[in-house]
């Protein structure tokens, strides 16, 4: 998602996973270079990783910044 023009926000960048961790969603973000697709955007961008444990049926989330 990248945040219209003239606009203060970051780009995100978000990776479901499903029975893995969070850290997972943002590992797989990192490798395969997913912020590489925002290359027209120069701000900065939230690597946002969210798993759903259907065990417990919770949610949880991780967040990391990339500087530009």
């Amino acid at each position: 998602m990248i945040p219209r023009r003239n606009v203060s926000k970051p780009a995100l960048v978000i990776e479901l996973k499903f029975n893995h961790p969070a850290d997972t969603a943002i590992d797989q973000i990192k490798r395969k270079d997913y912020p590489a697709k925002t290359a027209e955007y120069a701000g900065d961008i939230l690597l946002v990783g969210i798993s759903y444990d259907k065990e417990t049926k919770q949610h949880t989330c991780k967040i990391d910044r990339i500087n530009r």
